[in-house]
């Protein structure tokens, strides 16, 4: 994966920002948007286009683009650099293989010890009843 050629590849939009600031975020826009469109990406190929489809359908619009947005700074500069980190962080976190699980046996000294405390449990309630009177 091309990190340069991914960045490439991506397109800002800015807006106003919503939160404190008084009369400077009336005037400024912070707010950065970072636009993906996977399906037609160069940087990725098909496989990795549908692995990221499928990881990231709720964040994806039907034109097949990902929208990213950031507001937590006042700075516009610094608004895009954390966009840019989210969404390298999310393509890498996305193309990333699951690992197979590997199914394993309980051990015999598991299994004495469930039985042991399930006895233990039995008997306790067992002597909370009244002793039964022939």
């Amino acid at each position: 994966m091309d990190v340069e050629l991914l960045k490439s590849e991506v397109t800002y939009k800015y807006s106003r920002s919503s939160g404190s600031g008084g009369q400077h975020v009336n005037k400024v826009s912070s707010k950065a948007e970072l636009y993906f469109d996977i399906l037609n990406s160069k940087a990725i190929n098909e496989y990795e286009k549908e692995k990221l489809s499928a990881f990231y359908n709720n964040r994806i619009n039907n034109d097949g683009v990902l929208v990213l947005t950031s507001e937590e700074s006042r700075s516009q500069f610094r608004n895009k650099a954390i966009v840019t980190q989210r969404f390298l962080e999310l393509i890498e976190e996305g193309l990333k293989e699951k690992k197979t699980r590997i199914p394993t046996k309980i051990s015999k000294a598991a299994k004495r010890k469930r039985l042991a405390n399930k006895r233990k449990n039995a008997d306790k309630k067992a002597n909370r009843k009244p002793p039964e009177i022939e």
